[in-house]
């Protein structure tokens, strides 16, 4: 059976095993745009070519990501209520931020380069495979984005996402904001899966604006989109 449902209320929808799967889903795509979020906020400072060291460290980036999850949800992310698999995931999760961090300090702090390369979406492609690795068949996250947008071939939706982006996110009837879920299977394996709906905001717009075709500082051309347009989805897999 298939539902359907707006991430705040999905409660109300839902069995209670789906409930805490819908939880665990929300939690995980929201410790990763609190992540990304940090990322984003210190683009000036990862790109200042004036400076060597920039102090950016894994230690400074949980402290910025936690206080961003808690300004979000009311909510530690490890919040004493956990259960231990959704604890154990959700630790998983901001380890590997963390440890992505740590390990691109070298060109973090490369003196004299400006732009790094070390934005958002490559910071979380890097996190969500350092998460794959570690959880193997229990989970897994991956940002995707309708096949006309996507500029790296790693973040190709698969069949399931590109069924649910072209039928659901992208009808015109589709209430902004509200997530798809279906109990399903993925290579034979039954398996929980959730794609949440991400929208262009203002700060998207420099790489990803008008004009359409314009270089962009990445080196891709840009898509033209506006602030509300459907930029892409976070994908999360709990597999049974």
């Amino acid at each position: 059976m298939l539902f359907c449902t707006f991430i705040a209320a999905d409660r109300n929808f839902a069995s209670a095993d789906e409930a805490v799967d819908i939880e665990t889903g929300n939690r995980l795509a929201s410790v990763l745009r609190a992540g990304r979020g940090v990322i984003s906020n210190n683009q000036e400072l990862i790109n200042d070519a004036s400076i060597g060291d920039k102090g950016f460290t894994g230690e400074v980036f949980f402290s910025a990501a936690i206080e961003a999850y808690l300004k979000k949800n009311g909510e530690h992310p490890l919040d004493e209520g956990l259960d231990p698999e959704s604890r154990s995931m959700t630790e998983t999760q901001i380890n590997a931020m963390v440890e992505v961090v740590d390990e691109s300090q070298e060109i973090i702090n490369a003196d004299g380069l400006a732009f790094k390369g070390f934005i958002p979406a490559v910071f979380a492609r890097l996190a969500n495979e350092k998460f794959g690795e570690e959880m193997a068949d229990r989970a897994s996250i991956k940002v995707t984005a309708p096949k006309e947008l996507v500029r790296n071939r790693k973040a190709r939706p698969d069949e399931w996402e590109n069924e649910v982006i072209v039928t659901k996110f992208q009808a015109a009837d589709w209430p902004v904001g509200e997530a798809f879920f279906e109990e399903t299977a993925v290579d034979g394996k039954p398996a929980f899966r959730m794609l949440i709906p991400e929208y262009y905001s203002e700060s998207c717009l420099a790489c990803h604006g008008s004009p359409k075709g314009e270089t962009d500082v990445t080196g891709f051309p840009k898509e033209g989109g506006s602030v509300g347009d459907l930029a892409g989805a976070i994908s999360i897999t709990l597999y049974k």
